[in-house]
């Protein structure tokens, strides 16, 4: 059924027109519920540090995480004390947990256990994002910045600065779900808070601010050793990915000169459990940087040679001056307490 979806997202064909009317319900809904927030009939909490979300209107992965680990470790090069908060998809629990380097997978989830692993910033994950980012700052109160791993919908949390991140789907068919791929109205949304767009693909569907990503020249084993992609030419290898374009990433080996014997695309945050890899047992196998964070902690992971290959993400320069000239004023109205780390 998902992909009978997402083939109809990208035009108006049968089904999408089938499904039109619905759609106009969930607008009613989507504006109805943006109205009560933007009147206070809906509350909404402001923290007193800048907090940047980054999420998207599609549904489905765009590269928002890319762009979180980005942000962050650009924040950091200018010696700049900054958390992050998330939702978690897919965790066992709801409470709010900060992410550790020994948390679990599943409880914290895989994006966020990435995000920590890459970057070593605070990583905070509840149901609710305004309770993430109140035990944050409970927890770290010297924090200049905030960034939001996805959260564009959720408006009890208010924000300073909103990215809208697009792949090359653009906006598809441009219709409301579910007889499009939209989760608001768009370019409707962007008039309403929208601060910046980024393009995250290859072949931008309009205006915006675009990015280069590519496959490092290396993959990553378990214990932290590396192994440079050029050893691996010529050699079977097995790939697998569970994200939301699995096929992009087997297309970006192939391009290093990777022979992919097989490939394992399988759903956006699949869970992975003890006994997946048995069938793979002596193999070459290797996975992006968001599944390795569960299939390195699984004790069946050593019958294979598993790699991690990570990505390499880089918004245009651009970007980046748009937003330090919207974080400026902000960060200059925070308390002297904050701000830049001392070494």
């Amino acid at each position: 059924m998902k992909q009978v979806l997402l083939k109809a997202w990208r035009t108006r064909g049968w089904l999408a027109r089938l499904l039109w009317p619905v759609a106009q319900l969930h607008g009613l809904l989507v504006r109805l519920r943006r109205a009560l927030y933007r009147r206070g009939m809906m509350s909404s909490e402001r923290f007193k540090v800048p907090v940047i979300v980054v999420g998207n209107v599609v549904a489905g992965g765009a590269g928002k995480t890319p762009l979180v680990m980005a942000l962050v470790k650009h924040f950091q090069a200018q010696g700049l004390r900054v958390g992050v908060v998330s939702r978690g998809y897919g965790r066992s629990g709801q409470e709010s947990l900060e992410v550790r380097p020994g948390t679990p997978v599943d409880e914290s989830g895989d994006e966020p256990a990435l995000i920590q692993r890459a970057t070593g910033a605070p990583v905070f994950v509840a149901q609710r994002r305004t309770q993430a980012l109140r035990d944050l700052l409970a927890a770290y109160p010297a924090t200049a910045v905030v960034v939001c791993d996805d959260g564009l919908q959720h408006y009890a949390l208010q924000r300073d600065i909103e990215i809208a991140v697009f792949d090359d789907r653009g906006v598809g068919n441009g219709w409301l779900l579910p007889a499009g791929p939209l989760r608001e109205p768009w370019p409707e949304r962007l008039c309403q808070g929208v601060d910046l767009v980024l393009h995250t693909g290859q072949q931008p569907a309009f205006e915006g601010y675009t990015s280069r990503r590519r496959l490092a020249d290396h993959a990553v084993a378990a214990d932290g050793s590396r192994l440079a992609l050029t050893t691996l030419a010529h050699q079977p290898l097995v790939a697998l990915a569970g994200i939301a374009s699995p096929e992009a990433f087997f297309d970006m080996l192939r391009a290093r000169g990777l022979t992919l014997q097989k490939t394992l695309a399988l759903p956006d945050h699949h869970d992975f459990k003890t006994g997946d890899l048995n069938a793979l047992a002596g193999r070459t196998v290797l996975c992006t940087e968001k599944d390795a964070v569960k299939l390195f902690a699984l004790p069946d992971h050593s019958e294979i040679k598993l790699l991690a290959v990570p990505l390499e993400f880089l918004p245009e320069p651009a970007f980046f001056s748009a937003l330090d000239g919207l974080l400026a004023p902000l960060l200059s109205q925070l308390p002297s307490s904050h701000g830049h780390q001392t070494t």
